[in-house]
């Protein structure tokens, strides 16, 4: 990014904080004792999709909740079950997929909250800890498994369920790359061509080509990211293959070109802890991003629309 010069600034407001009869104050948790050294947590907010009805719909990576945020900005919470849910997507049915920690892809009814696990092991061997997920148009579903995994270990590991196995027992997985030191938010371009993958310890996001037969090839770095306290997280694309990328431990969502150039830097206006990012509002030009340290979401206005979730599709070529 030092190549290019400081990209503008847009500015970010508070849509919604997590109540305070909804955070632990004070309290530690399991989750915590390991990623915050033991720090009190109070909520620790990523996930964020956008159902049919303009409901936000989050995780609580360290109490294991399922939360739905109404377009008031009302919270409810939905599940709370023995986990670390971390990624949350939302099927063109309804049905609600999480990528857990703990756990690995489980379903939660948006109804009752009863939680179910779809894929809790690859050929009875268990994840390493899987962290987000995206739906294609047709329904395949990709995940990374990161775990641990860092530059000393690069080992980290991006996944395909297709979409006609997704209910078969034992799904079937294909296994895309194995290679990755830290694989955590992913996103296809609009073609759905190029899948991008956060890798967080690395500070970069990768290009992963998918060839017309579904297999990945000639993988590069389609940006290197500097500074911070963590690294990339969650992305999301617009309409024209903009990438906007959440910085973890900068404070920031990066906007790039499909060319890779910084279009816009996404101040949070709150804390450093910009985790993960969504298009909504009524004309999808709104982008939602969750700010973990301080359990709110936050919100920014931008020039295009992005590309709507599985959710709202009604068919692979629907739009805002």
């Amino acid at each position: 990014m030092s190549l290019f010069a400081p990209p503008p600034d847009v500015a970010t407001e508070v849509f919604a904080s997590v109540p305070d009869d909804l955070r632990r104050r004070g309290q530690r948790c399991e989750w915590g004792e390991s990623n915050k050294r033991g720090e009190p947590v109070d909520c620790f907010l990523e996930g964020p999709s956008f159902d049919r009805e303009g409901n936000l719909w989050l995780v609580d990576i360290a109490y294991g909740r399922i939360l739905k945020v109404s377009p008031s900005g009302d919270f409810t919470v939905v599940a709370e079950y023995d986990g670390w849910p971390n990624g949350l997507k939302i099927h063109r049915d309804g049905r609600i997929f999480v990528t857990d920690y703990r756990r690995g892809i489980v379903r939660v009814d948006p109804v009752s909250g009863e939680v179910t696990t779809v894929v809790g092991h690859r050929n009875t061997e268990g994840f390493k800890g899987v962290n987000d997920l995206f739906f294609a148009s047709n329904g395949d579903l990709y995940f990374t498994d990161q775990g641990q995994t860092g530059m000393h270990d690069p080992t980290g590991r991006v996944y395909r369920v297709p979409a006609d196995a997704l209910d078969d027992r034992p799904v079937r997985l294909e296994q895309l790359v194995g290679t990755v030191p830290s694989p955590n938010g992913l996103v296809m371009n609009p073609a759905e061509t190029i899948l991008y993958v956060a890798v967080t310890r690395m500070n970069n996001v990768w290009r992963v080509p998918i060839m017309p037969d579904g297999s990945p090839s000639k993988v590069g770095v389609f940006v290197q990211l500097s500074g911070g306290l963590g690294g990339p997280d969650g992305m999301a694309v617009d309409r024209d293959g903009n990438l906007a990328v959440c910085h973890a431990g900068m404070g920031s969502v990066w906007l790039f070109s499909r060319l890779g150039e910084p279009l816009a830097r996404i101040r949070s206006c709150t804390g450093l802890t910009t985790t993960n990012c969504a298009y909504g509002g009524a004309d999808g030009r709104d982008l939602y991003i969750t700010e973990s340290e301080t359990g709110t979401v936050l919100r920014a206005r931008l020039d295009v629309p992005g590309e709507p979730m599985f959710a709202r599709r009604e068919d692979p070529a629907d739009r805002w």
